[in-house]
C-alpha cells in the first residue's frame, strides 16, 4: 500500500503533462481550422467569390482532415507520436504563413485546404486518443472527453481573436500571426522526451521508435495483472483490415460522417447568417466563440455522464440538443431576438462534438491493440467527408436558393441518421463494458 502511494504521484504528474499537451495541440490546430467561419466573409469580399466557392475551401480542408486522420494513425502506429507532431506542426506553420499571399481558389485548395487539413489531423484527436489510452486506465472516457473539448477551447479563444485581428490588420496578417504560433509549438516539441511520452503509464509502446515491451517496475503493484492483460491485448488486437469487416466500424464511420454534416452545415454559415439577421460582426463572432466555450462544458459533461449511464442514451440526449439548436437558429428568421439566439447557442454549443468522447472511448474498448490509431484514423475519414459535404452543400444551396432553410433541413436529417447508429448497431449500443445487457436487446 505504501508503495502504491509512493508511485502514484510519479505517474499522475507525467500523465497530466501529456494530457495538457494533447489538449493544447487540439485547441490550436482545430480551433484555428474552425475560425474559417470568421474568415469566410472577408475572403468573399476580398476576391468576389460566391458562397459556394468560399465554403468549398473548407470542404477541401475537411476532406484532407479526414484522410489525414488515417495517415496520422498509420504514422503513429509505425513511427511514433513525435513524427505526428513534427509533420503536423510544420505543415500548419507553412500553410498559414503562405495563406496571406494566395490569390487563386486553387492555391487556397492546396494550402489552406490540403496542407491545413492534413496538418490539423496529424496533431489532432488521433494521436491524442492513442496517447491518452496509454496514460489513463481509470477515468479514460472523462480524460478523452476533456481532451476532445480542446476544439471548443480553441474556438472560444481564437474566434473572437481572429475577428478583432482581421478588423485591425486584415485577414492576411491574421493568418501570419497564426503561423508564428505554430512555429513556436514546433520548437517546443523538439525538446520533449518522446520515448517516455510514447511508452505510457505501463511502459508499453507500440511505436518501433519507443520501448517494445512493458517495464513492470513502472506499474503500480495492484495494477500488474491488468497491465499484463493490456500488454497481451495490444499484441493481439485487430488490424485495420480486420476492423473494416465489422459492422461497428461502419457504424462509427456513419456516426462521424452524419454528425459532421449536421454540425458543419450549420456552424460554418453561422457567422454570416447572424450578420444577415441584423447582428454586428463582433456580436456574431462572440456568439460563435460562445458555442466553442459551451462545447468545452458539453463534451466534458458528456464524457462524465457516459461513464455513469448507458452511452446510447447520453448520445440521444446530445443529438436532441443539436436538433433544438438548429430549429432555434432557423426560427431567428421569424423571431430575431437575443433569447432566440441563446436558444441556438446553448443547446448547439453543449452538443457540438459531444459524441466524440463516447465514440473514442468505445473504440478504445472494442478495437484495443496496436492498430487502434489506424482504425480510429480510418473512421475519421467519415468525419472529414461529412464535414466537407455539409459545408459545401450549405454554401451551394445558399447560392441557388438565397436562403438557409434547405441546409437546415439537411442538417436535421443527418442528425437523425447519426443518432440511429447508437440504437441499431448492437456493439455500439451496448459496448464491451456492459456485456450483461446484451441479452436485453
Amino acid at each position: 500500500m505504501a508503495s502504491h502511494k509512493k508511485h502514484e504521484p510519479t505517474r499522475f504528474l507525467p500523465a497530466l503533462a501529456v494530457f495538457a499537451f494533447c489538449l493544447m495541440m487540439i485547441a490550436a490546430s482545430r480551433g484555428m481550422g474552425e475560425t474559417y467561419a470568421i474568415f469566410l466573409l472577408p475572403l468573399s469580399d476580398s476576391f468576389g467569390w460566391n458562397r459556394a466557392s468560399v465554403t468549398s475551401i473548407y470542404s477541401i480542408y475537411m476532406v484532407a482532415f479526414g484522410f489525414g486522420s488515417l495517415l496520422s494513425g498509420l504514422v503513429f502506429d509505425r513511427l511514433g507520436p513525435r513524427f505526428n507532431y513534427m509533420i503536423g506542426l510544420g505543415m500548419l506553420a507553412g500553410c498559414y504563413g503562405f495563406a496571406g499571399k494566395l490569390e487563386s481558389i486553387l492555391s487556397f485548395y492546396l494550402v489552406i485546404g490540403i496542407c491545413g487539413g492534413v496538418g490539423a489531423a496529424m496533431v489532432g484527436i488521433v494521436p491524442t486518443q492513442s496517447l491518452i489510452a496509454r496514460w489513463f486506465v481509470r477515468g479514460r472516457t472523462t480524460a478523452l472527453s476533456i481532451a476532445y473539448s480542446g476544439q471548443g477551447i480553441g474556438v472560444m479563444l481564437l474566434a473572437p481573436a481572429a475577428q478583432i485581428t482581421i478588423e485591425a490588420v486584415g485577414w492576411q496578417d491574421a493568418y501570419m500571426l497564426a503561423s508564428y504560433g505554430f512555429i513556436g509549438a514546433f520548437i517546443l516539441i523538439l525538446l520533449l522526451p518522446w520515448t517516455q511520452i510514447a511508452a505510457g503509464v505501463t511502459g508499453a509502446a507500440s511505436s518501433p521508435k519507443a520501448n517494445a515491451s512493458a517495464d513492470q517496475h513502472d506499474v503500480l503493484p495492484d495494477k500488474l495483472p491488468a497491465a499484463n492483460a493490456r500488454s497481451h491485448k495490444a499484441k493481439t488486437g485487430l488490424s485495420l483490415g480486420e476492423a473494416i469487416k465489422r459492422p461497428e466500424f461502419w457504424g462509427f464511420f456513419t456516426i462521424f460522417g452524419a454528425s459532421a454534416v449536421a454540425v458543419f452545415s450549420v456552424s460554418l454559415q453561422a457567422v454570416a447568417y447572424l450578420i444577415e439577421r441584423g447582428f454586428s460582426t463582433v456580436q456574431a463572432a462572440f456568439a460563435f466563440g460562445c458555442i466553442g466555450m459551451l462545447t468545452i462544458l458539453g463534451i466534458a459533461l458528456t464524457g462524465i455522464l457516459a461513464e455513469r449511464f448507458s452511452r446510447h442514451l447520453i448520445a440521444t440526449l446530445s443529438y436532441g440538443l443539436t436538433i433544438i439548436g438548429i430549429l432555434a437558429l432557423a426560427a431567428l428568421q421569424l423571431y430575431p431576438s437575443w433569447w432566440m439566439l441563446a436558444l441556438f447557442v446553448v443547446p448547439f454549443g453543449l452538443s457540438a462534438g459531444a459524441r466524440g468522447p463516447i465514440i473514442t472511448a468505445q473504440m478504445a474498448e472494442l478495437f484495443a491493440g496496436q492498430g487502434l490509431a489506424s482504425i480510429f484514423g480510418a473512421t475519421n475519414i467519415g468525419q472529414g467527408c461529412g464535414a466537407a459535404l455539409g459545408a459545401f452543400l450549405a454554401g451551394y444551396l445558399y447560392d441557388i436558393t438565397s436562403g438557409y432553410n434547405t441546409g437546415f433541413a439537411i442538417s436535421l436529417g443527418f442528425a437523425c441518421l447519426g443518432l440511429s447508429m447508437f440504437w441499431f448497431v448492437p456493439a455500439i449500443r451496448h459496448g464491451k463494458q456492459k456485456p450483461d445487457t446484451r441479452s436485453n436487446g
